[in-house]
């Protein structure tokens, strides 16, 4: 059986046990990461408050899946009815509109706080073709990291 067969027959069973309602595990891999993608009819349920209860079963996944695997590491991603992916491009446009303002004013611009994931991505949007007149730093603690966007100096 394959790593993405076992990820997907993993990721079944933690949800059968939650009694959590599903239509169907769809599992791809990218550079090392595999995001593996819940239908359900219930997202709400399955996504939590700010994504509290996708976290959790993303931990639960992955420390059973690198336990059966012998510890080997790679990365998990699961998103619900494409949540996370909704929520990534929604914080990329956030992201570009902030850049338009730097550029307008000179005067540097705050994100909210995101997770460590969305923050890399804004991070590397930053850092693409098109984007060398503008520079992003992490700030914050905890909870609270976020970005700022700002104009290279």
């Amino acid at each position: 059986m394959d790593l993405e067969e076992t990820l997907k027959e993993i990721t079944e069973n933690v949800l059968t046990r939650l009694e959590a309602d599903f239509s169907g595990i769809e599992v791809t891999e990218e550079e090392n990461t595999y995001h593996i993608n819940i239908q359900s009819e219930d997202a709400s349920l399955l996504i939590g408050y700010h994504g509290d209860n996708i976290q959790a079963l993303q931990h639960i996944v992955k420390a059973l899946a690198w336990k059966k695997s012998n510890n080997e590491m790679y990365n998990i991603l699961i998103d619900i009815d494409n949540y996370r992916k909704r929520q990534e491009e929604n914080s990329e446009n956030m992201a570009k509109r902030k850049i338009d303002q730097v550029r307008k004013t000179g005067r540097p611009q705050k994100l909210p706080p995101m997770s460590a994931y969305i923050r890399r991505k804004i991070h590397m949007l930053c850092m693409s073709p098109g984007y060398e007149d503008v520079e992003t730093i992490s700030e914050g603690q905890a909870e609270n990291r976020h970005i700022v966007i700002r104009m290279k100096s």
